[in-house]
């Protein structure tokens, strides 16, 4: 496998017990990451979504990255079976070397250890730590609910409206990757950073 590609980031579920179309897209996705010329780098499940991602990125002969912290280096959780596995100490460590290692990230549908991943790198592109592309994949309509609260943020003014920009929309892992090909950093201006230096 390559070592110089660049990586996708993929936040998403690990439950064994949801539609069927949400492993599809979870198993397409992966496939066209490899099919790009990128690398998929990911939480290390074997299981629920994680598992459908790798697959389809296996069937490829792409290059797969799991990052696992060492309390959930579990056979039944995660194992190095077409993946290079890496283990952190804890979960901010695992965080912090997908960030590091991808080029972008993408937001499958997951529970709540996903909306607390892609919530991070959002915040962190706010606060200019990073100007990597966002996108979420609302498969079957799973994140419009929370695009619902994030237009009360915007309403509200606890959001700038400018900050729609941080991240994008997209229902097909197929516009996710166009998205990622296509992306253009915008510098989006804060009224307590300006525009400020991206890190």
């Amino acid at each position: 496998m390559e070592n110089n590609i660049e990586n996708i980031c993929v936040f998403c579920g690990s439950s064994e017990d949801l539609v069927q179309e949400y492993y599809s897209t979870a198993n397409k996705l992966g496939e066209l990451i490899v099919e790009n010329n990128y690398g998929l780098i990911h939480g290390g499940g074997i299981i629920g979504l994680m598992g459908a991602l790798t697959k389809g990125a296996a069937s490829k002969n792409g290059k797969i990255i799991g990052v696992v912290p060492e309390f959930l280096n579990r056979p039944n959780i995660a194992n190095s079976n077409n993946q290079e596995l890496v283990i952190t100490k804890d979960m901010k460590e695992r965080k912090e070397f997908m960030r590091q290692n991808a080029c972008a990230f993408i937001a499958l549908p997951g529970g709540f250890g996903t909306l607390e991943e892609v919530a991070e790198v959002i915040t962190l592109k706010q606060l200019k730590y990073h100007s990597k592309q966002i996108i979420f994949i609302n498969t079957l309509n799973y994140y419009d609910k929370l695009l619902d609260f994030f237009e009360e943020l915007y309403d509200q003014n606890f959001a700038n409206l400018n900050y729609k920009k941080l991240y994008k929309i997209v229902n097909t892992p197929e516009q996710a990757i166009e998205q990622i090909k296509n992306y253009q950093f915008e510098n989006i201006y804060d009224k307590y950073l300006g525009f400020g230096n991206v890190r």
